[in-house]
């Protein structure tokens, strides 16, 4: 089978085309034939900074979509042609989803309803599950989204045009949410509002905080922020008493400076999310609620759904990671099955 590796750190210069074995399925494992590899920054930030300890070569791509085609002992065989989404499958392994067929615990292959391609599968795990933890910290607030599961709350997404914020849109929405998003340009507010959000506060055509205070003058419960040093002030000035600001990443500040007296009065919770060391209760929830958002049909992906889909061909992986890392507005996909971006076939 054909596979995409790298062993050694570097730029995507690094990722080449190579032959290997096909691998076979152990216990609890099951093979799945890869239609769809979806690329996030966190892979090509892994690929930059080297490989993990004790691997030779590694395998990029932590999500992707496809059939599960062999299983392992202990694994039913009622999941043989199974159509699946993949989540974190390189990670602390050397096996992603820039390959033919890939080997992982079985957990790790969720169903994919015939409804959804296999374009939106390989555009789930690492944002959908992130945006599902950040939407779920609050004190008081439901442990696993579902339909109306946030009635009643005020959510602000930081940059609702990423695949991120997309997906937070989405799952808020799903969950009954009142969604504002602030972004950065038109273009980006016509992506946040086809994603479903409420509101659009461009934050370089106006004062943020007025515009947000003026939609939502009760406070903002609970904020999904990608830029907590940028956004510290806007988030502390409109947030409500009791509100839960959940960070999932830096936009390359590493410290934030706070109004500590602010966040007091207003008894403000700070949550830090890494979806891959979530607790275990955390994941499953996480994983358990987007499998229902999808089954509802309430992620979708596209312009259409407000994030544009980039495709590549399996020999072109390269070029995706650098359209990624280059900060590219939308999902990037690598078609690693033939005629795989129709994505509802089951063979």
């Amino acid at each position: 089978m054909k596979a995409i590796v790298y062993t050694s750190a570097g730029g995507p210069e690094v990722l080449h085309l190579v032959d290997r074995p096909i691998p076979e399925p152990g216990p609890g494992e099951v093979r799945v034939r890869i239609h769809v590899s979806g690329v996030n920054p966190t892979d090509w930030k892994r690929r930059a900074g080297g490989l993990p300890p004790g691997i030779a070569a590694q395998v990029p791509n932590q999500d992707g979509a496809g059939i599960i085609d062999a299983v392992g002992p202990g694994v039913p065989a009622s999941r043989l042609g199974e159509r699946v989404w993949i989540w974190e499958a390189a990670w602390q392994r050397p096996d992603g989803t820039a390959q033919e067929q890939v080997v992982l615990p079985e957990r790790h292959a969720v169903p994919l309803p015939d409804h959804a391609p296999f374009a939106l599968g390989a555009a789930l795990g690492i944002p959908a599950l992130t945006a599902h933890r950040t939407l779920t910290v609050a004190e008081g607030g439901p442990e696993r989204l579902a339909r109306g599961a946030l009635s009643g709350k005020t959510v602000l997404v930081a940059g609702g045009a990423g695949a991120v914020g997309n997906a937070a849109i989405q799952l808020a929405r799903w969950a009954g949410a009142h969604v504002i998003t602030t972004v950065s340009g038109p273009a980006k507010a016509a992506l946040a509002l086809a994603a479903g959000a409420d509101q659009v506060v461009n934050y370089r055509s106006g004062n943020a905080v007025e515009q947000v205070r003026a939609i939502a003058p009760e406070g903002v419960d609970l904020f999904v922020e990608v830029a907590p040093d940028a956004n510290a002030t806007l988030d502390h000035t409109v947030a409500a008493p009791n509100a839960t600001i959940a960070f999932y990443a830096d936009d390359g500040s590493d410290d934030v400076r706070l109004a500590i007296r602010q966040a007091m009065t207003k008894n403000l919770r700070w949550q830090g999310v890494l979806v891959y060391t979530v607790s275990e209760q955390a994941k499953a929830h996480a994983i358990a609620g987007v499998r229902a958002a999808v089954e509802d049909g309430a992620l979708k992906v596209g312009e259409s759904a407000g994030l544009p889909l980039h495709w590549f061909a399996f020999e072109d992986t390269a070029e995706a990671h650098a359209a990624v890392e280059t900060g590219v507005v939308g999902k990037v996909l690598i078609e690693v099955a033939p005629n795989a971006r129709g994505g509802h076939h089951r063979s």
